[in-house]
This record gives C-alpha cells, structure tokens and sequence, in this order.
C-alpha cells in the first residue's frame, strides 16, 4: 500500500511558475501507472505562464477562485470543478481570489519535460 501525504512531497516551481509538489509519478516510485498526480498552488495575484503540453492534462479546483484560459476560451473557475485541458492547446490559469488557488494536475501520459513548452520554449530551458 502507499500513501502519501502532501507536506511530504517536495515542493517546487515548475516551468509554469506553479508551486507544484508531485503526489505520483510512474517514474519517480516504480509504480504501475500511465497518468501522473501533482498538487499545484498558485498565490494571490499571481498566473501561471502561458504553457503547453503535447499530451492532455486535467485539473481539480480545489480551493481558491481563478480565471482558466484555453487557447481562445476563458472561464471562471471554483472548488469542486474538473477543467479538461486537450493536448497542444496553450494554458494558463490566475488566481483572482483573496486566497491561494489550489488545484491537482493530472497528465496522461505522464507529464515528461520534453512534452511541455512554457511560452513558447522547452521547460527544461
């Protein structure tokens, strides 16, 4: 059985600028899994770069309040809502509550460097 918990993980800035701490990752704990699980916090005031990534990603509010953008699409988002992200479409989200904006990201097939391009350049740059 593994379980793990959030303060466990080490947190990071991801290319993006999100603070991201991985929950799972089929490459970092041998496990059997195609998708990969990160727990992303954004600050108030603040957004995430304009990014990309060549695989599809899906996002869980869950907690805080923000503006998602989608290529030409932009929607309010709150606790509670799912927010599908279709491969090789350009993303940000802003944090427009009085709190942190806190959401999962899960990417299948798991997120690899490689596969995300953070304003128009590689995030591994």
């Amino acid at each position: 059985m593994l379980i793990k918990n959030l303060q466990d993980c080490e947190q990071f800035t991801a290319g993006d600028g999100t603070l991201l701490r991985e929950l799972l990752h089929p490459d970092k704990a041998l496990l059997n899994l195609r998708y990969s699980l990160a727990h992303a916090r954004l600050p108030k005031g603040e957004t995430s770069l304009p990014h990309k990534l060549t695989v599809s990603e899906v996002y869980y509010i869950l907690s805080g309040q923000g503006l998602m953008r989608i290529d030409d699409e932009t929607a309010p988002v709150h606790p509670g809502q799912t927010i599908y992200i279709p491969p090789n479409s350009t993303q940000y989200i802003q944090n427009t509550g009085q709190d942190d904006l806190a959401f999962l990201c899960i990417v299948d097939p798991a997120w690899q460097p490689e596969s995300e391009q953070v304003d128009g350049r590689p995030a591994t740059e």
